[in-house]
């Protein structure tokens, strides 16, 4: 039974050696964004702070066993927000305000800004009947609300103090393919004409693309990339989570899981679209664009995405949240997870009782979603 658990606000006082050494099991596919260069980007490029009042909302809080050498470690994260979590809960900090109740600060087991299931501990974890309760202590020694489990990818056991919020993506699956003619052989007719017309349309209108990895990625195309990844912010009179020293960091220190494409006129660049990967799966994540060109934005986040995967048999690519237009170019509906504790015993059930109603229109929508997918016979995973 563990009695104490150690509270780390940096992955450097953790360190590289350490940290390696715990995800050798349990992170034996590479998922990118549990790596020790993705989170120490944040934190070095100040995306994310070691303090209580940094900007960006995302205290450090790591979680781990009272060792000298850590068999177990939690990325959590004090958050006085909800933005950068991909699961909302807007409406539930709007509750407790009207009750006179603080719903931030909370704890948040996550990666920052990133809503692609995948591991969510490094090591060996304690059974849940230990861990619920370690991170409820957590939440009750520091005066948080709760604690939010979010895109893990493998679900939590059932317990009675914690609920399960499903949500819908949209992920794509290579079964085999050969190439993306091949993959466009199982659509119906009607809508394989309508892919390849889309695609046409690309080299009608002069545009050329260009995928880069590893050492092909030069420190010039991360800062045509980043003008891009900006723009298509402030178009939205917004500003970005992530900073361009981050992305510069991250070409020197995990080029070899980024796969970046660049978006060509006449030589000349006008979008590009920013992946990463790991050994089964590509990631979608970053994307912008310098001017409105028809179709782009399906075939460099899309389309050539599915052709790296064929290229490089990589079995799954998570293009990210949201997006029906998704269906109909063969990304199939499939069901994430969160969990949530929180202390409130009554907004406990309320937030209970709301994610069992919401679970059966999530999962009513993946079913109308599948009726909606292009293929000629659907193969069952």
């Amino acid at each position: 039974m563990i009695t104490r658990v150690n509270i780390v606000h940096s992955i450097h006082d953790i360190g590289e050696d350490a940290w390696q050494r715990l995800s050798a099991d349990s992170n034996p596919q590479r998922y990118p964004f549990l790596d020790f260069a993705f989170l120490a980007a944040l934190e070095d490029c100040g995306c994310i702070g070691l303090q209580a009042d940094h900007p960006s909302g995302w205290q450090v809080l790591y979680l781990t066993d009272n060792s000298d050498a850590p068999q177990w470690l939690l990325p959590c994260y004090v958050k006085q927000h909800s933005y950068g979590e991909y699961v909302f809960d807007w409406s539930w900090a709007e509750a407790y305000q009207r009750y006179g109740l603080n719903y931030y600060p909370k704890l948040q087991w996550a990666v920052p800004f990133t809503p692609a299931s995948g591991p969510r501990h490094l090591g060996i974890l304690p059974d849940e009947k230990t861990l619920i309760p370690l991170l409820n202590g957590i939440c009750e020694r520091l005066n948080l609300s709760s604690w939010h489990l979010t895109f893990p990818a493998t679900p939590l056991a059932p317990h009675a103090q914690v609920s399960e919020r499903i949500s819908c993506q949209f992920h794509w699956h290579n079964r085999d393919y050969q190439s993306f003619a091949d993959y466009l052989q199982y659509f119906t007719s009607r809508k394989r004409k309508s892919v390849n017309k889309e695609r046409l349309r690309i080299v009608q209108q002069g545009v050329t693309l260009q995928r880069k990895s590893g050492t092909d990625i030069s420190a010039a195309d991360i800062a045509f990339f980043y003008r891009c990844y900006q723009d298509t912010y402030q178009r939205r009179r917004s500003w970005p989570y992530l900073n361009q020293a981050f992305f510069e960091q991250l070409r020197t220190t995990m080029s070899g899981q980024m796969m970046l494409v660049i978006a060509c006129i006449d030589e000349t660049p006008v979008a590009s679209a920013l992946y990463f990967y790991d050994e089964q799966t590509l990631y979608g994540r970053y994307w912008g664009a310098l001017d409105d060109i028809d179709g782009l934005h399906f075939e460099a986040c899309y389309y050539q995405g599915i052709e790296f995967c064929i290229e490089n048999n990589l079995q799954r690519f998570d293009p990210g949240t949201q997006g029906e237009h998704k269906i109909s170019r063969g990304f199939e509906p499939v069901i994430t997870r969160s969990y949530h504790y929180l202390q409130h015993p009554g907004f406990a059930q309320a937030v209970a009782d709301f994610t069992d109603e919401e679970r059966q229109q999530v999962l009513s929508y993946q079913q109308q979603a599948r009726s909606l997918l292009p293929f000629r016979q659907q193969d069952d995973d």
